[in-house]
């Protein structure tokens, strides 16, 4: 393994990496090959500490030698190439000069991923959550703001979905996610494990986000809903709060990301 030197883009040994901008032909694509794809530096770093098994890097020499440290033990092919011939293997020119492939890992349970919240105590929970760069910011806030995982419920994008992962910087592949399938009747699951399911959304009669920690003290299932239509009345009716984030009249709502950051905050600053 180790140091293979590519000087031409129909390499076979880099098919992995190849057609990125093709939507038919994408490596990372839900129900195709199912990688997960890192690009820069940064992210690459997150994936080679993460529990998913790296395959093989494509990169230009500066970026290798940024990641040395990283790399080091690492026994896996590193394919250097020049800018040119990395640009038409992925089928763009990529600025950040270095990507990682992953296989996807088994996943994890609801068990696994409200089993051992830390930080806040709490968890987050989407519905509808449709678009892959809120996703990739909503991981990027939670892993920021110490929330101990994310489960998805219906209609919620592939976060390991290159875009995610990208947006997210790589703490994608840190915060823990599973899915609950079982909609919305896990959400009684999680109250069994403990946790208050409170539910955002502006309508009349939710509570500020402020008086949340003295309903629920405890551990709290942040739930959200996609950007635009919000939860469903069924995810609505099983909650045990609505919460609302206070905002002056005339804005009704805020960008998803934006929104579970302002709770998540609230939430680790209440303790």
């Amino acid at each position: 393994m180790g140091v293979i030197h590519i000087d031409h883009s129909d390499d076979p040994r880099v098919d992995d990496f190849r057609d990125l901008s093709t939507a038919d032909r994408r490596p990372d694509r839900p129900g195709g090959r199912g990688l997960v794809i890192a690009e820069g530096a940064v992210v690459v770093s997150r994936l080679l500490a993460s529990r998913y098994p790296v395959r093989a890097l494509l990169g230009v020499p500066r970026r290798f030698a940024e990641l040395a440290e990283d790399l080091a033990g690492l026994d896996v092919p590193q394919y250097v190439a020049s800018a040119e011939t990395m640009a038409e293997v992925v089928g763009f020119h990529l600025n950040r000069g270095i990507l990682a492939v992953a296989d996807r890992p088994a996943p994890l349970t609801v068990s696994d991923v409200a089993g051992g919240t830390g930080g806040t105590g709490s968890i987050a929970v989407l519905e509808g959550v449709g678009d892959h760069e809120n996703l990739g910011a909503l991981f990027r806030n939670a892993a920021a703001l110490g929330v101990g995982g994310v489960l998805l419920g219906p209609g919620c994008s592939d976060p390991l979905y290159r875009r995610s992962v990208r947006v997210s910087m790589g703490h994608v592949l840190r915060v823990p996610f599973g899915h609950l399938t079982d909609w919305p009747g896990g959400l009684d699951d999680l109250r069994a494990r403990g946790f208050a399911v409170a539910a955002f959304t502006p309508r009349p009669g939710s509570i500020p986000l402020s008086t949340l920690r003295e309903r629920a003290p405890g551990r709290v299932a942040l739930l959200f809903g996609a950007e635009g239509p919000g939860l469903t009345e069924t995810a609505l009716a099983a909650a045990d709060h609505a919460v609302r984030i206070p905002m002056p009249a005339g804005v009704d709502s805020l960008n998803i990301a934006t929104a579970a950051a302002v709770a998540f905050y609230e939430l680790a600053r209440g303790g």
